[in-house]
């Protein structure tokens, strides 16, 4: 099993807001499944009363703002411990029979995730691949190769069928296209946001995708572009509608924005 870690964040937003707004953020660090917030804080300017409301089935945080208009700024810093599971290699895909029944929905089409209208394609690329671990592996490989890392290629409009037609996207567009892969081959799979540490580090969150395999979720980054085991949840859901890290209700604009982690030295 791979040893504990603890990591560092430290994520500054900073927004120009024109008249009275609402945030809906998420960039609190999940509270749960292999990782420990061991202390955070939150600072915001001008101050603002947050209300932070946690989901009671998977623990990931939202946060509610309403600002008037000028400069906003928020900064939020944890330190969090994160021990990741063992990567079981030979982990096999569940009949849908035997699925347990809280992820029965990870199965369904999304509004990203069309694996209805990728089904015959997801059938001729992987169908005959040996099920399992491996075969979502092979997904993974198969975005890194041929789709192209391209950042304002798409869109928050974009879907997994646009990627996958115009072979190029950022890293949520290669987890959509893994999930709605995996979907369609009736493997439960999911989105996951979060920080994550980069060798040339961008000023963004991060996206990789979850399968369903054995009894529980297990993380791939089709991008190959940060370590699974290095990365921070902040929050799980169908697709991208559910982990958007910021809704805004209003007229603000992102100015500036600076997720960081690193290892806790």
């Amino acid at each position: 099993m791979p040893d504990s870690q603890t990591f560092e964040i430290d994520c500054e937003l900073e927004y120009e807001v024109a008249g009275e707004a609402d945030f809906l953020l998420q960039i609190h660090a999940l509270r749960g499944m292999d990782q420990r917030v061991l202390s955070e804080s939150l600072h915001i300017a001008p101050p603002l009363t947050a209300h932070v409301y946690e989901d009671p089935t998977v623990h990931h945080r939202f946060m509610r703002l309403h600002s008037a208009a000028g400069p906003l700024s928020l900064r939020y810093q944890a330190r969090v411990q994160r021990t990741p599971p063992p990567r079981l290699t030979h982990a096999p895909e569940r009949p849908v029979a035997e699925l347990p029944n809280a992820v029965l929905h990870n199965l369904m089409p999304t509004r990203y995730c069309e694996s209805d209208l990728l089904a015959r394609a997801a059938t001729r690329i992987f169908g005959a691949l040996p099920a399992g671990y491996q075969r979502v592996q092979a997904i993974a490989d198969w975005i890194h190769d041929h789709i192209d890392y391209l950042p304002g290629s798409t869109t928050t409009s974009t879907t997994a069928c646009d990627v996958f037609r115009q072979r190029a996207g950022v890293c949520r567009d290669f987890a959509h296209l893994g999930i709605t892969f995996c979907r369609a081959l009736n493997i439960p799979a999911r989105l996951v946001a979060g920080y994550a540490q980069f060798d040339e580090p961008p000023a963004d969150f991060h996206a990789v995708f979850e399968a369903w395999l054995g009894d529980g979720w297990v993380m791939f980054d089709a991008t190959r572009m940060a370590d699974v085991d290095d990365m921070v949840r902040i929050a799980v859901g169908r697709d991208a509608k559910d982990v958007a890290f910021a809704t805004l209700f209003g007229p603000a604009t992102l100015t500036r924005m600076a997720p960081l982690i690193r290892r806790a030295g």
